[in-house]
């Protein structure tokens, strides 16, 4: 008799444990129904990050910053800036503007200078704003590698820290603007390009053009050679950093080409051997567009 009992009191036991495990997991699938579903462990699942904003390949406007690249310097005539041939913006030739924009002169803002360095791509920027562009277009760190000596070019962790003030400023006021950033041009090319022309070498030395790079240009001794790759380095550092700084932002692209372009005689100016001619401009032209057209660049 007793030991029917206890078989009948564990018996209910067992029912009553079973009855309260299904009664926890109903309530707890309800919880979950309620509140959210929950993965292993019962935490919450992570939210689904926001979609990337698409690339727009066919910008309605454009300003355009940087130096006297961008300005056109030396393309049309000596010793000036040509905005109407900048490879940006221009009008005299087939410009990133003249080949996306149906109204280029309305629709695009040039805010590049004439011996600009990264520093003052802020202040080129504090322009541009107002206009509340669409895309723009950054060209810059020549002259921040083009100094008297190569102790005075720019580190570094200064350009990278200029860069990424102008960027955050963009992405503040202006958080759906496209960015192209081009490469800084292989400087060392241009020397190795332009030194084969004695009237070359003569402006270089007269007008001071980025003679860390340029002065004493027949000089093959190991010193030159030390300091030109000093430059080539630094030129590098620079781009590194605009690559890094560009694929933290989803819309910004960097584009490698410019520095990988092989400039020859015909697509530098004939008043310097350095700057771009108009044939030059064209090409940049064609890369920046190649870039900003691309539905998926390559990394």
């Amino acid at each position: 008799m007793r030991g029917s009992t206890a078989r009948s009191r564990r018996g209910i036991a067992r029912a009553a444990v079973a009855t309260l495990t299904a009664a926890l997991v109903v309530a707890g699938t309800a919880g979950c129904d309620e509140k959210g579903s929950t993965g292993a462990g019962g935490s919450k699942s992570t939210p689904k990050p926001a979609p990337t904003p698409a690339w727009n390949t066919r910008p309605a406007s454009i300003a355009s910053l940087g130096d006297s690249i961008t300005r056109g310097f030396n393309a049309c005539s000596p010793l000036s800036d040509c905005p109407e041939a900048s490879w940006a913006t221009g009008t005299k030739v087939d410009s990133l503007a003249g080949r996306l924009l149906p109204s280029p002169a309305a629709h695009s803002w040039n805010y590049a200078k004439t011996g600009a360095r990264m520093s003052d791509l802020p202040g080129q920027l504090t322009k541009a704003l107002p206009h509340r562009p669409e895309l723009v277009t950054v060209l810059m760190g020549a002259n921040d590698a083009c100094r008297a000596d190569v102790a005075d070019m720019t580190s570094p962790a200064q350009y990278r820290a200029e860069f990424e003030v102008a960027m955050k400023e963009l992405r503040r006021t202006l958080p759906k603007t496209q960015v192209y950033v081009a490469s800084v041009p292989d400087l060392k090319r241009l020397w190795a390009e332009g030194r084969a022309d004695p009237l070359g070498k003569q402006v270089w030395k007269l007008a001071r053009i980025c003679p860390s790079m340029l002065k004493e240009s027949d000089a093959v001794d190991t010193a030159s050679e030390a300091r030109r790759g000093q430059v080539e380095q630094r030129v590098a550092a620079y781009n590194a950093v605009l690559k890094d700084v560009c694929a933290k932002d989803r819309l910004c692209r960097y584009d490698g080409a410019v520095n990988d372009f092989r400039f020859t005689e015909a697509e530098l100016s004939q008043w310097d051997w350095f700057h771009p001619s108009k044939e030059g401009q064209r090409a940049l032209a064609a890369m920046a567009y190649r870039k900003v057209t691309e539905r998926s660049p390559a990394a």
